[in-house]
């Protein structure tokens, strides 16, 4: 598995997205009922996120369309599919808080 990029945790509940080379693609920051708002490098909204059954999240784009979901993998890694089923993505936890992402 290649490394995509990684995610830390920021100020205020927020998560900080970056590519492998270091550059910030993203964030999310906290919404209501444990949901997470989705925003591009340049602070658009691009989606949200919402807590489903048995620790998954699921995804929507910023239309409300649900474009896949996450679900808990062993020793707290976590597992991506898109909304066919397939997965796209594989997380473990980082050293120091926040996920190391690879591709499939």
């Amino acid at each position: 598995m290649k490394k995509e990029g990684y995610s830390r945790p920021g100020l205020f509940g927020t998560m900080n997205h970056y590519d492998n080379s270091g550059h910030k693609v993203g964030e999310s920051r906290p919404g209501l009922f444990g949901s997470m708002n989705n925003y591009d490098a340049s602070g658009h909204k691009v989606g949200h996120s919402s807590p489903g059954l048995f620790g998954t999240m699921n995804h929507y784009d910023n239309s409300g369309h649900k474009v896949g979901e996450s679900r808990p993998g062993l020793f707290g890694s976590v597992n991506t599919y898109d909304n066919s089923g397939h997965r796209t993505s594989h997380s473990d936890r980082g050293l120091f808080g926040g996920f190391n992402h690879y591709d499939k």
